[in-house]
């Protein structure tokens, strides 16, 4: 197993990992949608989703893998009620439609409206 960190997304404030290589696959933790270098949340659902997914993918590239190679996510929502302008912005990063869960959640840490987590195959090469 190997440790994936990146400083092009927030660094973990727990005790945990930004991710893990296991076997071929990326497992990320949970990216909410905070500046990597401020760690601020953007205001409003979709300003967040696209700083999670960007975050998501700075954490993929590190890993050497991308968008294009992720097959499962889990999403969660503050908001169910958010659900269709999350998924405008996650429908531009993750084109290859992995397999999805969504939930709504109490909260979420910070207040995040958003979070978004992602199991990906690790590129070959």
């Amino acid at each position: 197993m190997k440790i994936i960190s990146t400083d092009k997304a927030p660094q973990a404030f727990g005790p945990y990992s930004q991710a893990y290589i296991a076997q071929g696959l990326v497992f990320t933790s949970g990216q909410l949608g905070a500046d990597p270098v401020s760690g601020n949340l953007p205001e409003g659902i979709q300003a967040q989703a696209d700083a999670s997914c960007r975050n998501i993918g700075a954490i993929l590239e590190q890993a050497g893998s991308g968008f294009d190679c992720v097959v499962k996510t889990t999403c969660f929502l503050a908001d169910i009620g958010d659900f269709a302008a999350f998924n405008e912005v996650y429908a531009k990063y993750f084109t290859s439609k992995p397999a999805r869960s969504c939930v709504s959640v109490k909260a979420l840490p910070k207040g995040a409206l958003c979070e978004i987590e992602a199991v990906a195959v690790v590129k070959e090469g």
